[in-house]
């Protein structure tokens, strides 16, 4: 049975924002990141080719674009090894700031008209960090969810934004898991209970029109 919630091309999406989650070359390519299955995924399903197509249509219509990113301290203080990806992060020396493996594939930006929201410590994009801050100040209602990854990220995102009182959508085909059936059993189970699911295209049909001055 489909967790996807059906598009409809006669209402739009309130003041919508798109979110890219830990779209990061440490994360992304096969030979940095923990989780090789993930970059592949990610290869397979074409995540960053989509997700900057979806960017560039929310720019093109004056909508924000946020890049949810880690960006742990060179000291590595706040990070504790109570999690299998903490204590690779803490072992390894991963995504620290000021290195490659924090840089966001120029493919996807960003933009100077794009939002940065770096999170030095914790596994969730609201934890820490001025995102709800940024979103609320903008006036942000829908929040879009693109990226990485269905396992862990993108659930915690979804769940914190749901908490904090905003209208959630998964753009599907513009994210991945660390497998083909983790992903597939995340979005059915967990991420179709907390967000709309649907494909990159019909976000785009939703998008309200170009903004005006």
């Amino acid at each position: 049975m489909s967790t996807a919630a059906p598009a409809s091309s006669h209402s739009h999406y309130v003041a919508p924002a798109l979110i890219i989650s830990e779209c990061q070359r440490g994360i992304l390519e096969a030979e940095r990141t923990v989780s090789p299955g993930l970059a592949e995924q990610v290869a397979a399903r074409d995540v960053v080719t989509r997700t900057a197509e979806l960017a560039r249509a929310f720019r093109a219509r004056g909508l924000p674009v946020f890049h949810c990113v880690i960006e742990h301290r060179e000291d590595q203080k706040g990070m504790l090894p109570n999690s299998y990806l903490g204590t690779m992060a803490l072992r390894h020396h991963r995504m620290t700031v000021g290195t490659t493996d924090v840089e966001i594939p120029a493919e996807l930006g960003p933009e100077p008209s794009d939002v940065v929201s770096r999170r030095a410590t914790g596994l969730t994009a609201f934890y820490g960090t001025d995102l709800d801050a940024l979103l609320r100040l903008q006036r942000v209602q829908t929040v879009v969810l693109a990226g990485v990854s269905t396992n862990v990220a993108l659930p915690g995102l979804a769940l914190d934004a749901v908490n904090r009182g905003y209208d959630v959508v998964l753009a599907e085909d513009c994210t991945a898991g660390s497998s083909a059936e983790a992903h597939e059993f995340m979005v059915a189970n967990l991420l179709g209970i907390l967000t709309r699911v649907t494909p990159a295209a019909d976000v785009v049909g939703r998008l309200p029109g170009y903004a005006t001055p």
